[in-house]
């Protein structure tokens, strides 16, 4: 009787510690978004938690915490570099206060599979190890160009007179085109126009209906320019801790997630007509107006990163551009 009472005993103990094993072996991630939850980008990115935590259990969990409520979007890219978030959904435009680097971002002419393949997200990672304290995971937002909107037309390049909204990402550019800049988070801008305070914005191809923009939106300039950057960055410590088998699942997922950016093209093209049936007319230019416009754009950007940055902006032009 005593023999099978410490047999059992020994088998219960067993199973506990097995237990305690698997458990030990789950980690659980905390995920901020720098956008707000009900916009494109975060929307896009919660099937793939949900798949992840499916997908995961026994290894790795996400716990989505929200977005600026949680955390204001410009202290989000600070909050992944102390550690005070394992994750976030960010832009770099929005943490240049962690890195200048974090903006040339926007200067990739190559999809990030290319990148993956040529050296470039290698080097990304160099510089967001050593200068960030972050992991740059994998970009979850491609061919989404830049525009600039506006409630004032204009038949050139030329913004002289306006005020318009910007972040780090665009700043340079519209000072060249003689705007007067004003800088605020993206819920504040709907605010901004319907106030007068500014006469625009710059944004992606994308996004603005999820914030109203559209009903106080005339124009939009084309062609756009550079590429909307949204990525999936982590805390460096917290990464490093991740076992082999976690790390190698969530690189699994990721890459998928990075697959399925295909997804942006169409998005656009639906997005342009959305504006166009909104009442958004478009501005377009010559065919040489339009080849300076582009050229002006990534011209001064480069420029600006040189200054900035010398050694990784150099770096980065090589393996960024097409």
């Amino acid at each position: 009787m005593k023999s099978k009472f410490v047999q059992s005993a020994f088998v219960l103990a067993i199973s506990l510690a097995s237990s305690t094993t698997v458990l030990a072996q789950e980690v659980t991630l905390r995920l901020v978004s720098a956008f707000a939850e009900n916009g494109i980008y975060v929307q896009h990115l919660l099937p793939w938690i949900g798949k992840v935590n499916a997908e995961g259990k026994g290894v790795l969990q996400i716990n989505f915490i929200g977005g600026p409520k949680a955390v204001p979007t410009f202290e989000v890219g600070n909050a992944v570099k102390t550690g005070v978030v394992d994750m976030a959904l960010n832009t770099g435009a929005f943490y240049t206060n962690v890195m200048p680097e974090a903006d040339f971002l926007k200067l990739t002419q190559i999809p990030v599979a290319e990148q993956r393949k040529n050296g470039a997200f290698d080097a990304i990672n160099k510089v967001w190890n050593e200068k960030g304290n972050m992991q740059y995971l994998a970009r979850t937002v491609e061919n989404q160009p830049f525009h600039i909107y506006t409630n004032k037309k204009v038949d050139k390049p030329d913004l002289t007179g306006q005020k318009i909204r910007i972040t780090p990402v665009y700043r340079d550019f519209f000072q060249a085109l003689n705007a007067n800049v004003i800088t605020t988070p993206p819920g504040e801008v709907y605010t901004a126009l319907e106030r007068g305070v500014v006469d625009g914005y710059g944004w992606p191809i994308g996004g603005i209906f999820d914030f109203n923009w559209h009903e106080k939106t005339k124009f939009r300039i084309d062609p756009g320019f550079y590429d909307a950057e949204v990525s999936l960055i982590m805390n460096l410590p917290a990464y490093k801790k991740l076992t082999d088998t976690q790390r190698n699942y969530l690189q699994k997922q990721l890459l998928a997630l990075e697959a399925e950016n295909t997804f942006w093209v169409k998005y656009g093209v639906d997005e342009t007509a959305r504006q166009a049936k909104a009442g958004i007319q478009s501005i377009a230019f010559d065919a040489a107006s339009t080849k300076a416009f582009k050229e002006k754009a990534y011209d001064i950007a480069w420029t600006s990163a040189l200054k900035q940055s010398p050694e990784v902006a150099a770096k980065f032009k090589s393996l960024f551009s097409k």
